[in-house]
């Protein structure tokens, strides 16, 4: 069922909810949370079907706020509101509520979509593109005990990394750091089979690819090694090599469906890594609302550090092997100048 509300407010929406539900036979309420989603017109339909998908999993009423850019001096003065309720098989398996805003209720979206919110239910924010630089700090962000952005929509995703890094609060993630979910576990799960411990790790991907660089940092914060990024034709995350005493562990996906596992003393066994659609990622955000401590380290732990720990991955052994040989040869340098001052004194006189 749908209703189609035109110049209207939170009340009437409210009311419009509640007398479709009994329309339709359902006047319980049975969802689980609140999903805002802010975008606008061109990504709406894109972000809706994903959030409709991820309901069936975790019924939720979804607001959809599309703040809509009035091009004229009077039409920003003229504050209105517009709505399209959707209930039943047409909002997946809860509610959803999609606002247009138009003039100054646009700087003012918060106190639309309080009134909206499910009583005592948590309520998760998602910003599929154009996330504000603060997300706790944001109106709408506020709001939310979770809150969800993509960087691989940002026209600089390393850029925006640095910025979610600075504005980081409890309860921010990014659908970045979700991708690479199957590759954490693979990879700790692989790593417990193995007695020698890793002494260095390459990260292999597309360029200007946030999940490989999430990765990269998770792996160098978490096994304290140099993580060196190349560079690939992709899809997204292509391989990552670990190198131990026993020999290399590689996880190989060149085809972004069906990687390939190789382990020291262990034959080579294809597993399932594909790539997931966006209506999976937001599911699997949607299933924990605590703050996730270990994004907060790797993305913290600096795609600018990442690049210097790269850059001196080459020279520490040197280094190592310099100060290993140091005492041995500590007196060396002094011992051959020695001799050289006396035989120019004898040749001048």
């Amino acid at each position: 069922m749908k209703i189609d509300l035109t110049e209207t407010n939170s009340s009437k929406i409210n009311a419009s909810l509640v007398q479709a539900r009994r329309d339709i036979g359902t006047p319980a309420i049975g969802m689980v949370l609140t999903l805002v989603i802010v975008t606008d017109e061109e990504n709406a339909y894109d972000a809706l079907k994903s959030a409709n998908d991820a309901s069936r999993e975790h019924p939720s009423r979804i607001i959809v706020v599309i703040k809509r850019v009035s091009r004229s001096p009077r039409s920003r003065r003229d504050a209105r509101l517009d709505a399209e309720v959707r209930v039943g098989t047409d909002s997946g398996t809860g509610e959803t509520v999609v606002l247009r805003l138009h003039g100054e209720l646009v700087d003012h979206a918060q106190s639309v979509v309080l009134p909206l919110l499910l009583p005592d239910a948590p309520v998760v924010v998602w910003w599929p593109e154009g996330a504000p630089q603060d997300l706790a700090g944001d109106p709408l962000g506020s709001l939310g005990q979770r809150r969800i952005t993509d960087t691989y929509s940002a026209e600089d995703p390393i850029e925006a990394l640095g910025s979610r890094a600075t504005a980081y609060a409890p309860g921010d993630t990014d659908l970045s750091w979700t991708r690479i979910t199957p590759w954490r576990s693979m990879l700790a799960a692989a790593l417990d089979q193995q007695v020698h411990s890793v002494s260095s790790a390459t990260v292999e991907g597309e360029d200007d690819n946030p999940s490989c660089e999430l990765l990269a940092m998770w792996l160098s914060d978490r096994l304290q090694v140099p993580v060196k990024r190349t560079s690939s034709a992709g899809p997204g995350l292509t391989a990552v090599r670990l190198e131990t005493k026993g020999g290399g562990i590689v996880l190989d996906r060149a085809d972004g469906a069906l990687a390939t596992l190789c382990m020291p003393g262990q034959p080579d066994r294809a597993v399932a890594l594909k790539r997931r659609d966006t209506a999976e990622l937001l599911a699997e955000e949607l299933r924990r609302l605590d703050p996730d401590n270990t994004y907060e380290a790797s993305l913290k732990f600096g795609v600018a550090r990442l690049a210097a720990t790269s850059g001196s991955a080459k020279p520490a052994p040197a280094k190592a092997e310099a100060k290993a040989q140091a005492p041995a040869d500590a007196e060396a340098p002094a011992a051959k100048p020695a001799p050289a001052k006396p035989a120019k004194k004898a040749a001048a006189k």
